[in-house]
């Protein structure tokens, strides 16, 4: 298992879209992937869980990812993250 904290720099924070495209990379691992906010954690191939995070920008979460794959699950949703 890895877990990798990562402060949100989007303006407008973890929406609809990035939500979409966390969802969607996610879903290229076999690994179990969630996100974490406030001790509630979120299960990172769904994007109808990943919308109730509500993260704002500032905010911290955890990225916690469990399998073969785990270390590239990581790093793939930190690159989306960066890149929204």
């Amino acid at each position: 298992m890895i877990t990798v904290e990562y402060t949100i720099k989007n303006e407008e924070g973890l929406h609809a879209r990035p939500a979409a495209l966390i969802s969607k990379k996610a879903s290229e691992f076999k690994s179990k992937i969630s996100l974490i906010k406030d001790g509630e954690e979120y299960e990172a191939k769904s994007i109808l869980m990943l919308m109730t995070i509500g993260a704002e920008k500032g905010e911290t979460i955890t990225i916690k990812a469990e399998g073969d794959d785990e270390k590239q699950a990581v790093d793939a949703i930190i690159t989306v993250l960066n890149n929204i």
